[in-house]
């Protein structure tokens, strides 16, 4: 298979409308935390419901200005599920609070939320739903859970723009939720990510945390960081976000074409969507069955055809997460999370693909299957 006709997992857009953007800011002088932040951030708005926008370095840069935020700190318990990218628990150890690994839902591997009002202690202060792979968490629960219980929601929408769950876009639910725009993402500024909350304070307290604690100059009102984006990431991501609907409608159409080519096969689980949600093809994560799932990868590999696995490591068993790592570390039990880990492949869906190379993905498991199967 030559390399012209390889079919990759991902395919990050980067076309003359974004040069012709970068470009035109670096020509301007003002590259930093200029205009093009600030339109970043009320054209995000908009699509994420009205709700305060405030645009920081990266996904990860989000999810930790969202919790220093909200006050979440030393001896404070976080829920969060191990199945999701190492960001997710990063975040939470970086400002001192201990993340509490919950098991996932196994047909949207997100967050359980059974599995989280199980886990909800006396030092349980936020509870982090994942939206994981474009679909989203199962925000009623996870809303009546943290009404309940008192406790702060911090989504992790790093792989979830446009999602949507009961009518309400992801990101409009939490205290803060957080976006990444590193270039796999449905939508991207080269790097980084975006921090929203309906709250005006939090909203400003963000503002200060992400620019050394001030919003004058010289005049720092608490302890802050430089997590601030640059006007070039900026303006691509404007661009890229008004292309992003039509993008996630394409990923939408590519999934329908998996769906119904998959549904006759034997040995592979195509990913459901809730009735409540809109999902945004991130991945296409399908189950791969009876222990098969590295070898079809290898095969797909041969055939021409890229996939991925996310997560072939839950976060709890990485090692700055290990009980022997930390004195807050401890053993989890978390079977669904670990039945996913070992099954599931994400294949090609984003929108730069043909009919006829989705057709193409579809007959390369197809014939991978049957080979494992030999």
């Amino acid at each position: 298979m030559s390399d012209s006709s390889f079919i990759p997992p991902a395919k990050p857009e980067i076309g003359e409308a974004e040069i012709e953007a970068a470009v035109r800011v670096l020509r301007s002088g003002m590259v930093v935390q200029g205009p093009e932040v600030k339109g970043f951030e009320e054209e995000f708005s908009a699509f994420v419901g009205g709700v305060h926008c405030v645009a920081v370095n990266s996904g990860t840069s989000a999810l930790h200005l969202g919790l220093l935020a909200m006050g979440i700190g030393p001896g404070d318990e976080v829920l969060v599920p191990s199945f999701s990218f190492a960001a997710s628990a990063n975040a939470i150890r970086l400002v001192g609070a201990d993340p509490v690994f919950v098991d996932i839902d196994p047909a949207s591997y997100c967050i359980d939320p059974a599995a989280a009002a199980a886990a909800v202690t006396e030092r349980t202060r936020a509870v982090m739903p994942v939206h994981l792979y474009g679909h989203p968490a199962d925000m009623t629960a996870i809303g009546e859970l943290a009404a309940t219980h008192d406790l702060a929601v911090i989504e992790d929408a790093a792989q979830a723009h446009g999602a949507v769950w009961d009518g309400r876009p992801v990101g409009s639910f939490g205290r803060t939720a957080a976006f990444s725009f590193y270039p796999t993402k449905n939508m991207h500024s080269l790097e980084g990510g975006m921090v929203s909350t309906a709250d005006a304070e939090t909203a400003r307290m963000l503002r200060l945390l992400r620019n050394q604690g001030m919003e004058q100059r010289y005049a720092n009102e608490v302890v802050g960081a430089n997590m601030r984006l640059t006007d070039v990431a900026a303006a691509i991501g404007r661009v890229q976000l008004a292309k992003l609907a039509g993008w996630n409608e394409q990923r939408r159409t590519n999934a329908a074409r998996l769906d119904a080519g998959l549904a006759e096969l034997d040995g592979v689980v195509a990913p459901p969507v809730a009735a409540e949600a809109t999902h945004v093809y991130h991945q296409y994560t399908v189950r791969i069955l009876d222990g098969h799932r590295d070898a079809v990868q290898q095969q797909l590999q041969q055939a021409g055809v890229g996939s991925a696995v996310y997560y072939p490591t839950p976060i709890h068993r990485l090692r700055p997460f290990l009980p022997d790592a930390h004195p807050h570390n401890r053993d989890w039990d978390l079977p669904a999370t670990e039945q996913a880990a070992a099954e599931v492949l994400s294949l090609p869906v984003h929108p730069a693909l043909s009919e006829a190379e989705v057709d193409r993905v579809v007959a390369a498991v197809a014939d991978a299957l049957e080979a494992v199967r030999r």
